[in-house]
């Protein structure tokens, strides 16, 4: 539901955020994009700590600086969006390759989705995006809680945003043991 500002109602859940010390970087090949981005996150009172307008430029950054916000362009010359965010989450900087990252994208058809979840993205907005609509965003990787997983060659948040218990036959190692654990706990106790 939305208020009559246009804004979501998880904006109204939150009092305050101050975002003044941020530590923010936007990866963008466009210099238009790279300082409208910017722009919008000043209105919140969130610097662009870092402005990148390629990923090589970004990754010599987070060797030696962390990061609190990563928001990062999908198609860019050179390495993409999404290769540079599989190296992020595979480069082992700690506290950078668990940085909430937000993708953007010019257009957005389903693979691009699928893609940006599968590289360990939290978000993917398509622009040109409103101010309000990354301010959602913002506020809704900063109150993630979605554990970071490492499957096969996966690492990022947990890509199950649902919280429904799953009625099919179980696939996870660690929920079938769960599982046998509380069957055998359940017999022990109708002895």
């Amino acid at each position: 539901m939305r208020g009559m500002n246009g804004v979501g109602e998880s904006l109204r859940e939150s009092a305050v955020f101050n975002f003044d010390g941020a530590m923010t970087m936007v990866i963008d090949d466009s210099p238009f994009s790279l300082e409208l981005t910017a722009q919008a996150l000043l209105g919140f009172g969130m610097k662009v700590r870092h402005a990148c307008a390629s990923a090589a430029e970004a990754i010599a950054i987070l060797q030696n600086h962390p990061v609190d916000l990563i928001l990062v362009d999908c198609e860019m010359p050179g390495m993409s969006g999404y290769e540079f965010v599989r190296w992020l989450r595979r480069s082992g900087l700690e506290p950078n390759a668990y940085a909430p990252v937000i993708m953007t994208a010019a257009h957005v058809r389903r693979s691009k989705v699928s893609d940006a979840r599968d590289c360990g993205a939290n978000f993917l907005i398509t622009k040109p995006f409103s101010a309000g609509v990354l301010l959602e965003r913002i506020v809704w990787v900063a109150r993630d809680t979605r554990p970071f997983l490492e499957v096969g060659d996966y690492f990022g948040p947990d890509r199950r945003f649902r919280n429904e218990p799953w009625h099919g036959l179980e696939r996870r190692a660690e929920e079938r043991r769960r599982a046998a654990f509380e069957d055998e706990r359940k017999a022990a106790i109708e002895l």
